[in-house]
This record gives structure tokens, C-alpha cells and sequence, in this order.
């Protein structure tokens, strides 16, 4: 099934260049010019991946981000930049952004990253095939997650989180009771070398513990384990 993605830029040489480029690599690519637009598209049709630019007219790329979190749209997003400020960057990823580049870049580096995020990803919002069964599930205290599925319960409920989170949650559960660093990390959920940029991690990792633990400043799944990394275990029962 061809993918559907979303190309939204105010500049009309960054989207035909980027359409092109996509569109050869066997994408449909519908686009939009600034933040409303944007977010209306994201809400009313189903797409397997956004890339986004920040500074767009009308609604920048960080509120059309937040609010296609908020409404629980959780297509994956690759966030475009011109700035290279961390504080952007980290505040993108925050927000529920999955990846971001700094402009300027190549399209063949876009079509490569978008590449490696569907690849990893899949389409989240494909219902599984029932004949199929769940060759796998991971289980710790009140969490059960079905990767056949894209789908984790917290206490029987469905818990919403984005693409990059269920694929470091699983991780994590891949590895219960080992400690990964945050290289470790970076480079199995990201798949490639972030420039050292290890924050990036820890963004999601206190993602995932609000959604997850009762107390996030005593965390009883997802252990920091000072000056290595992190662990994911098992709670105590007095815990």
C-alpha cells in the first residue's frame, strides 16, 4: 500500500523539491503552506507520516504539533528547522515530535530519514489483520504491550503514546532488567547516529513516565541508573 505523507512549508521551492523527491520514491505526497491548513489535513485524513516546518504562517509547526497531540493524532512527525537552537529542537520533541533536521539539507538525507521512520514505525494506524495471532507480549506490573499490535494497556486501558514512545517503551521491555545506556538507546529506536544528542532520550523517557508511572518522581518501571542510562524493571510489590 503506497504511503501517505504530509509536506507542510511555506516555501513553494522546499515543497516541490521535497515532493519530488518523495513522490520518486513511490509516495503520495499532499501538501499544505501553513499551520491551519495543516492541522485540519492531519485531523480529517489518514497519513502514515508529517513533515512539518517550524516557522509556517498562521499556526507554527510547535502548535500544529501540539494540538495534533492533543487531539490524539499520532502520525509521526518529522519536524523541519531553520534554527539550529536546541531549545527549538528539544521543545519540538516535547511536544511529540518523533525527529527533526535543521535546514538547509539534502532531499536525499529527507527521503533516508522518512525511510528509516516508516520503516521502524509501520503504519500505526492500520488495524491488524485478526487471522494473525500475537506472537509476543511484554508484561510489567499494571503495563501489557502487544508490538503485533502497536498497542500497550496501562491496567487494561489503552494508552495513548506516539510512535518514538511505544518503540522505546518496547525496548526497554525487549531488555527488562538490563541497564541500556542512552547511546544504546539513541541508536536502536532512532537507527542512526543523532549527533550525540543523548537529551533526546530523556525527553521521552519522562514522556513515557507521566503516561506510566503513578508517581513520576518515583518512578517504579523505568529506572535511572546514574551515569549509564536507564533501566526498565519489574516493581516490587511494596512499591
Amino acid at each position: 500500500m503506497t504511503k501517505r505523507l504530509l509536506v507542510v512549508d511555506d516555501e513553494e521551492s522546499i515543497v516541490t523539491l521535497l515532493t519530488f523527491n518523495l513522490e520518486k520514491e513511490g509516495y503520495e505526497v499532499v501538501t499544505a503552506s501553513d499551520g491551519v491548513t495543516a492541522l485540519e489535513l492531519a485531523q480529517t485524513q489518514g497519513f502514515d507520516l508529517a513533515i512539518l516546518d517550524l516557522m509556517i504562517p498562521e499556526m507554527d509547526g510547535l502548535e500544529v504539533c501540539k494540538q495534533m497531540r492533543q487531539n490524539h493524532v499520532l502520525t509521526p512527525i518529522l519536524m523541519l528547522t531553520a534554527k539550529d537552537d536546541e531549545f527549538d529542537k528539544v521543545l519540538g520533541l516535547e511536544l511529540g515530535a518523533d525527529d527533526y533536521m535543521t535546514k538547509p539539507f539534502s532531499p536525499r538525507e529527507v527521503v533516508a530519514r522518512v525511510r528509516a521512520i516508516l520503516r521502524r514505525v509501520g503504519h500505526t494506524q492500520q488495524a491488524p489483520v485478526p487471522e494473525k495471532p500475537k506472537t509476543t507480549t511484554f508484561t510489567f506490573g499494571d503495563v501489557t504491550i502487544y508490538p503485533e499490535n502497536f498497542e500497550v494497556l496501562l491496567k487494561n486501558e489503552p494508552l495513548e503514546l506516539t510512535p518514538k514512545e511505544f518503540e522505546l517503551l518496547l525496548y526497554l521491555a525487549t531488555y527488562k532488567g538490563k541497564v541500556l545506556t542512552r547511546d544504546q538507546l539513541l541508536n536502536a529506536v532512532w537507527n542512526y547516529e543523532f549527533v550525540g544528542d543523548t537529551r533526546i532520550v530523556d525527553v521521552h523517557i519522562s514522556h513515557l513516565r507521566e503516561k506510566i508511572e503513578p508517581n513520576t518522581r518515583k518512578p517504579i518501571y523505568i529506572k535511572t541508573i546514574r551515569g549509564l542510562g536507564y533501566k526498565l524493571e519489574e516493581p516490587k510489590r511494596d512499591e
